[in-house]
């Protein structure tokens, strides 16, 4: 880490590098924010803006489940409940029994009602309430590492499924028709985005995880003429607002995550003027 850290203070020679945990927060940005860009864009597509907030919610039973039986990194524990929350929505969802918005509002109730009631009574609830708002700036370099391996992974699944994910989310009797196969497709990214949701917990926080999915790419709908021009805009917005929201946050002495939310807020409004003007309405 030595040599990359070196290579921060030869390119961004200014005061906030000069720490060694600014160091990593901006790492563990320039690594997540195009994963929350790439994976936004479906998730904006496909109207499953909730369902990515759901699995934060549930994130917090799995804080819950780990405490109970003792497991000293929480990461673990609520990656499988996480995991096992978005498989069990993806099948309740493919009865066709309830709306999605009903189904996801349950599990997503239930999820951090369960949380909540379960650290009260085995853990204290108090002591685990950082994970609602997060802290990027406690990223160690394993943790690094571990968002470069997500990256990649998402990557290399990304150039293959990409067109499958977006068509199931359109249309499923198409996709069907196309020989897609359209559970698996679902399912597929449904542990993807159970994966980076919980990975992010961590950073990010419970409470506006989702915000950071669902703002970037909806920043680049308002703007974009293309499906590339879409994933562009939407891995560029996010990578600004996180990198001058996490250096607006030492500036201003405020939470990193809260501040790179208000970054990204700021440019949704600004691109819907963008698109406003580009299109003549007045």
């Amino acid at each position: 880490m030595d040599v990359i850290y070196n290579l921060i203070d030869t390119i961004l020679p200014f005061d906030w590098t000069a720490y060694i945990f600014m160091k990593n927060a901006l790492l563990a940005v320039l690594l997540i924010t195009p994963l929350f860009g790439l994976v936004g864009t479906v998730v904006v597509s496909n109207h499953m803006s909730f369902f990515s907030d759901a699995l934060g919610h549930c994130a917090l039973t799995g804080i819950a489940v780990g405490v109970m039986i003792g497991i000293g990194n929480y990461m673990i524990s609520m990656m499988g409940f996480a995991l096992l929350f978005a498989l069990c929505i993806s099948a309740v969802l493919e009865t066709g029994t309830s709306s999605a918005d009903t189904v996801i509002g349950v599990f997503s109730a239930t999820g951090m009602a369960l949380g909540i009631v379960l650290l009260s009574a085995f853990g204290g609830f108090s002591k685990y309430s950082a994970y609602l708002v997060g802290d990027i700036l406690t990223v160690q370099p394993a943790e690094i590492a571990l968002l470069l391996g997500v990256l990649v992974v998402v990557l290399i699944l990304w150039v293959f499924f990409y067109n499958s994910l977006l068509l199931t989310g359109l249309n499923e009797d198409l996709a069907a028709g196309k020989k897609i196969h359209v559970k698996f497709v679902s399912r597929l990214f449904s542990v993807i985005v159970a994966v980076i949701v919980t990975i992010s917990i961590k950073w990010v926080g419970i409470l506006i995880i989702n915000s950071l999915l669902v703002l970037p790419a909806a920043s680049a709908r308002n703007v974009a003429s293309s499906s590339r021009g879409y994933i562009g805009y939407s891995v560029l917005f996010s990578m600004i607002a996180g990198i001058s929201g996490l250096i607006l946050s030492y500036e201003l002495g405020t939470s990193a995550g809260g501040t790179i939310v208000l970054v990204s807020a700021v440019l949704f409004f600004l691109s819907w003027l963008w698109g406003r003007c580009r299109r003549g309405v007045r």
